[in-house]
Parts: structure tokens; sequence; C-alpha cells
């Protein structure tokens, strides 16, 4: 065997030159990824001239060259619908801004060819500024912003229904505005795998901000969404998808800040993981619903911030026929909103319910205020029928089918009382005169006014209670719970104010162990 010694200098030097030619290598790797400027394709930064087919010239080339990335630089680019393609990145220089047409005739409506087929077609549009069709490997990028210029869009689309021109624009009478499906949402992407969207401003749509479809593999990060221009304007959208991060979002939108769907029988949402975001809404800040057909598995909600939110902090809804599984939401700190935890299994649509079961809620605190949360908005959620105050956080399934299974731990609620026997008074001998409400659209006001300021359950079955604190700001002459049709019921360290009153209220309950530190109670119970 020869055997060659080299003196040090040598070694460096052919350690450098190996070196030299691995980073070389790499180098050549990551500019194997051709960039596509669209200037270089015709495309003007003026504010002005639209871009659309501009644009997609540069996406085009960089699908048929098997991958690029779409270099948008400063300035402002106007465009109507991009579709984006696989092994396409579109990236935004910071200073850069795509601007969404106000012309309508702009965002055609897609087909989606080979998606499966849903019950529900009355509010969900296949048009948006950015739309993808079972395009794999996509990323939108940078520290650019792309602005939907929703509410000129949406008084575009609402003038040509009133000059009759567009006599076939589903038109909300009662709400006097376009319905969903005529109003072009932010992105709309279908049926991908492997989406990246991270570091990005977005928003200003006509309708739904960013909305993603069975899609797999799909990771939201670090984006600003603003999305308060028009009605309709929820932050991000998960319809049936698997495989989900949504994380360090900060969400502002005049309609729910982060809304799980299932519009497809058959299918569902599955493992998703949101965690370390701040919403702000004039509805919902998390939602599952309210289409629910398919249903919603394995889904983690961690360490979110929530102020200034009109309706739930955490709404769990299956209304059409949905299963809703295997759910843990902890680390929610949520001030000046409207309701903190709102659980509820009806049956709004489908030969029968879904079922709600195995849900896990732990270290939640909510300060709930007299007066409405969202004052500051333009184009607020539409205004309950009832005062706000007295709408405690509820738990509500149907007479036969349960709620199921359900543990909050380390839970802190601030009510702000006030409720007198003028507002909120069901005696508890008729608590059967609170309504079941079984089509209506699942909301935390749905039932009306309640005899609880604290939790309202009812038809439930497996309800674990521990370590909860509720506090009052004002005098309220309700008890804190109303348990009505539950079953094992377990309520272990709560802690509640000490005014002499019907503390918990219990009809037709089976199975109750109530262990240490009920402060105060009276407890009232009618089997």
């Amino acid at each position: 065997m020869l055997k060659i010694k080299l003196k040090p200098f040598f070694l460096a030097l052919l350690m450098g030159l190996f070196s030299f030619g691995f980073i070389c290598t790499a180098q050549k790797s990551i500019k194997s990824q051709k960039e596509f400027l669209i200037t270089d394709y015709g495309s003007k930064p003026n504010g002005k001239t639209l871009n659309t087919i501009a644009i997609q010239n540069a996406v085009d080339a960089a699908f048929k060259n098997k991958g690029g990335r779409v270099i948008f630089p400063k300035g402002i680019f106007l465009s109507g619908s991009i579709i984006l393609k696989s092994n396409v990145t579109l990236y935004f220089e910071e200073g850069s801004v795509l601007l969404g047409s106000t012309n309508p005739k702009d965002y055609p409506n897609m087909a989606f060819e080979g998606r499966p087929d849903s019950p529900k077609k009355d509010d969900n549009s296949q048009m948006a500024l950015i739309i993808a069709h079972k395009a794999n490997n996509i990323a939108l990028k940078g520290k650019g912003t792309i602005d939907g210029q929703g509410l000129k869009l949406a008084l575009n689309i609402d003038s040509l229904h009133h000059a009759g021109i567009a006599v076939d624009l589903k038109y909300s009478i009662r709400r006097n505005r376009p319905n969903e499906t005529m109003r072009p949402k932010l992105f709309r992407f279908s049926q991908c795998d492997n989406v990246l969207v991270e570091d990005l401003k977005a928003g200003e749509a006509s309708c739904w901000g960013l909305s993603f479809e069975l899609c797999s593999n799909l990771t939201l990060n670090n984006l600003t969404i603003v999305n308060r221009s028009y009605w309709n304007n929820d932050g991000i959208d998960i319809t049936d998808c698997r495989n989900v991060k949504v994380v360090n979002c900060d969400i502002n939108a005049a309609d729910d800040g982060i809304c799980l769907k299932s519009y497809y029988p058959g299918y569902c949402n599955d493992s998703v993981y949101i965690a370390n975001c701040t919403i702000k809404s004039s509805a919902s800040a998390i939602k599952f619903g309210t289409a629910s057909f398919g249903g919603f598995k394995n889904v983690t909600i961690k360490d979110i911030k929530v102020f200034d939110t009109f309706r739930s902090a955490i709404a769990i809804e299956s209304v059409d026929g949905a299963f809703i599984e295997s759910i843990n939401v902890s680390n929610i700190e949520a001030v000046n909103t409207g309701n903190a935890i709102f659980i509820r299994l009806g049956q709004r649509t489908g030969e029968k319910p879904g079922n709600i079961k195995n849900v896990f809620l732990k270290n939640i605190k909510v300060q709930v205020p007299f007066g409405r949360p969202d004052d500051n908005y333009d184009l607020r959620g539409p205004e309950v029928d009832f005062f706000h105050n007295p709408f405690p956080a509820s738990i509500v399934g149907l007479e036969g089918y349960a709620v199921e299974n359900v543990t909050l731990e380390n839970i802190e609620i601030n009510y702000p009382g006030r409720a007198t026997k003028g507002m909120a008074y069901i005696p508890l001998n008729r608590l059967n005169k609170v309504p079941e409400a079984v089509k209506d659209y699942p909301e935390f006001s749905m039932f009306g006014e309640l005899p609880a300021y604290g939790f309202y359950v009812r038809h439930a079955n497996g309800i674990t209670m521990k370590n909860i604190k509720l506090t009052l700001a004002d005098a309220d002459f309700r008890p804190a719970f109303v348990f009505d049709g539950v079953q094992n019921l377990k309520m272990e360290a709560i802690n509640l104010p000490k005014e002499k009153q019907k503390q918990l209220v219990f009809k037709n309950v089976i199975s109750a162990v109530l262990e240490d530190q009920l402060l105060e109670q009276t407890i009232e119970i009618k089997n």
C-alpha cells in the first residue's frame, strides 16, 4: 500500500480545494432554480397597467423550466387572477406590491376539474387573485405585500347587479350585498401538495382571504394578514387538508380569524397544528365549521393571543354530519372577547348528526366585556338579537346525540355581570324553554339569553372540569353553571365568586362527582 505523508500546508491546501469545490457545487445547486423577473416579461410597476398576462407569462416560463422563482421587484403591480403552477415560487422583494384588479372580469371562475362534489355550493367562490389547482411544490415568499383591493372590487360587483348587467348575480337582499360566490378570494388553492407561504403581508380581499382546500403538507409561517375590507373577510380558511402548520401569524379579520372547514363528505382536516398566532376578529378567533360535512381530527391549537374579538375565542361546531375528535387546545389568552368557548353539535343538514368527542382544553384565560368588543371595525359582524353580555361558555349537543369526553382544565374567565332578571331570565323550573335550535346556524348567541353566566352544558356525556375560576366584574343574578341532561360529570377545584346564590344547577344529571374547593355554592338538583 502506498502511503503519502503531506505537510500541513499541502494538507490545508487540499482541504481548501475540496471545500471550495463543495461550496461551488452547493451554490450551483441553489442557482439552478432559475429566476424569472416579471419586468422582463413586460410588467409595469406603476399600479395602473394591468399586468395579468405578463406575470402569467413569467409563471409559465418558470413552469416550463421545470421550476424557478418568479421575482416581483420593488413597485406596484396591478393584476387579475394569476395561476400558480408546480415547482414555482413567487418571490416578493421588499417594497413590492401585488395589487388586485378592481374589475370583476379579471377573475375567471375556475372549474377545478377532478375535485369531489360538495353538498354546499352557496358560499364558496372559485375565483381569486392567486389560484393553484393540483400544483405541487409551490411557494409564496419574501417581504412584499399582496393587496386585493377588496372594497373597490366588491362595490364594482355590486354596481353590476344594480345596473342590470350581471343578471345572474346572487344577491342578498337582507344583507344588501353580493353573495360570496360572486366575490373573489385573495388565494384559492385546491388539491395541492407541499405548499409554503411565509413572511408576507396579505389581505384586503373582497371575500375570504387565504383559502386552501384538499391540500396536503401546507405551511403558513410569519404572515401578517389584514382582511377587513368587506363582508365575509375570513383571515385563513383550511378545508379538508392534511398535515397543516399555521405558525407565527398576525391576523386581523372582519370575519373568522382562522377557520377550519369541511365541505366534502368522506374527507377531513387531519393533523393540523396552529401555534404562536395573534388574532383580532369581528367574528370568532379560531373556528371549526360552519361547513362541516366530512370531519376534523388530530388538531392542536396552542399559544394563541386573542383581542377585540366579537364572538368566540374558540368555537368547535359540527352541524352538517361531520365528526370532530382528538382536539387539543392550550395556552389561549383572550382579552376584550365576546365569548370564551363554544362547542356545538347540531343538525343543520345531513341524514343524522355527526359527533364531537375527545376534546381537551387547557390553560385558557378570557376576559369578556359588557359591550361590543369590535367597535372599531368599519364593517362589523351582524349584531346579535339580544344584549351582548348574557352569553356564557357553552357545550351543547342534541337529545340522543351527546357531546362526549370534553376536558376543561385551568380555565379562567372574567365575566362582566350586570345581568338582572330583566334580561336572561329563564327560571330554573323552565329550563326546557331554552330552544334546542337543532337546524339553526351555530353561534354563541343561537339559544338566546341563557340561564347561566359561566357555563351552560346540555346533552353531554363525560365532562371533566378541573381548576376552573370564574370572576365577575359586577353582580349577576344567574348561577355560574347550568347542567341539563349531562352524564358522567366530574368537577374539581372550582373557584367561584362568593355571592350567596345558586352557583350550580343540575337537571337530569346522571353521575356527578363534585370535589373540593366549590366556594360558597348552593346546589339545586332537578332530576
